[in-house]
């Protein structure tokens, strides 16, 4: 895909390309149990490549999800940080350069040299060096969370959520309005089988389609979906891509390991028998329609995976009856002050802890969560986030609750006025 975009910047193609691109590398070694040694061997590979391409470039390791913010779980209409003062004014930079140098080869100015087939505005072409490993304490926390998870099925999901996370976050923070991915059409069909295994086919619209505007600021596109594994292997072959090959969490995992691998081997068995098995599948995910949405106020968010109106047993609840309020809510009872006693530190305040995350979670994050002992491994932006939208509805339910209680004495005196001065009349 970057090889892609680097023909499209250059001025010999018919359509160029009229953005300024940049690459993000995520760093996930410690999530695979690489040692530090490869990890930094990785990176000094991939710092090669990059820097041959002229392109800015980020490298971030998974361990930063540790320090996010909690606003990264949150929905944004408004433009990311910097993006006017910053994308829009690299873009316009880039187009007015490549307008002069268009006129001066126009007037009979030697052409540039090979390396400099195309220009990026000042200041883009600085790389983005990682400042150094990441602490070892949020290694050591990363690695307990996933040696925790029991299942691979369950890793693989928690790592695609928190790499989602850690690109949302370092697109917002440099003004990128769009992440492109890699995904293949195979890739695809494979994820289109495992999200409906998984409990997520109410958002196979927003997962496999071209883009996924369900972040609001960052849009996501895919821009490769038709073209095949096979395809886009015998490009890098022919065109002598440079790659670099890292193990992956499921590497070398049997096929029954996952649910993810036991697709993958099912599709790609099928493909060999039957060629056109995931171009079905692929065509089959294009006809999903996406749900309307009215902005970022779409209804309930699953806290984990962005999803919108993520279950029937939590949302539209206030259009049918009105919310039951905790025990706590309304006048002191003797349950209410045994549970406001028990929302310590002690085991009865964990389990409240991981009941007030778990409600907050669209089917298939409940159904990943029951893999995960303890919830406290969680980044502390996730919990904060689920703590805050908590406390939130809980103010909304008391509020709820004052306006219908006054709702019902003004009804109250109201008909009391009325009987009062029906037996006026009748006197």
């Amino acid at each position: 895909m970057v090889w892609q975009v680097l023909e499209g910047l250059s001025r010999d193609s018919a359509k160029r390309l009229r953005f300024v691109p940049g690459v993000i590398y995520v760093d996930e070694g410690a999530a695979c149990g690489q040692s530090p040694e490869d990890r930094a061997k990785t990176v000094a590979e991939m710092k090669l490549i990059l820097q041959t391409l002229g392109f800015p470039w980020h490298f971030v390791a998974l361990e930063e999800v540790f320090g996010l913010s909690p606003s990264v779980l949150r929905c944004s209409a408004q433009e990311p940080v910097g993006a006017v003062g910053t994308y829009k004014v690299a873009v316009d930079s880039f187009l007015q350069q490549q307008h002069t140098l268009g006129t001066e080869r126009a007037g009979g100015s030697p052409s540039p040299a090979q390396g400099e087939e195309w220009l990026s505005p000042p200041g883009t072409q600085e790389s983005q060096d990682p400042a150094g490993p990441p602490p070892a304490a949020q290694t050591e926390a990363l690695s307990r969370l996933f040696g925790s998870v029991k299942t691979l099925t369950a890793k693989e999901e928690f790592l695609h959520t928190l790499r989602t996370h850690l690109i949302l976050h370092v697109a917002r923070t440099h003004g990128y309005s769009k992440v492109m991915t890699g995904d293949s059409c195979t890739r695809l069909a494979i994820k289109l089988m495992t999200s409906l295994a998984l409990g997520r086919g109410a958002f196979l619209a927003w997962d496999t389609g071209f883009s996924d505007e369900r972040h609001g600021d960052v849009v996501v596109v895919r821009p490769m979906r038709d073209h095949t594994l096979k395809e886009v292997a015998f490009y890098n072959r022919l065109f002598a891509v440079p790659s670099v090959f890292t193990p992956a969490i499921d590497t070398k995992a049997p096929e029954k390991a996952s649910v993810h691998r036991l697709m993958e081997g099912f599709l790609l068995r099928l493909q060999a028998q039957f060629p056109s098995t995931v171009s079905t599948v692929y065509r089959t995910s294009e006809k999903l329609v996406k749900a309307p949405r009215d902005g970022c106020a779409a209804g309930p968010r699953c806290l984990l995976y962005s999803a919108t109106a993520f279950g029937a047993q939590t949302s539209g609840f206030s259009q049918t009856q009105p919310p039951t309020p905790r025990a706590g809510a309304g006048a002191p009872t003797e349950a209410g002050g045994a549970q406001d006693r028990c929302r310590g530190a002690g085991p009865c305040g964990r389990e409240d802890s991981r009941a007030q995350v778990i409600e907050q979670l669209c089917y298939g994050c409940r159904a990943n969560m029951k893999d995960v002992p303890s919830l406290d491994l969680l980044p502390p932006y996730i919990l904060a986030e689920a703590q805050l939208r908590s406390q939130r509805a809980s103010q909304e339910i008391q509020e709820y609750l004052v306006e219908n209680g006054a709702e019902e004495m003004q009804t109250a005196e109201s008909r009391a006025w009325g009987h009062q001065e029906s037996g006026a009349r009748i006197a």
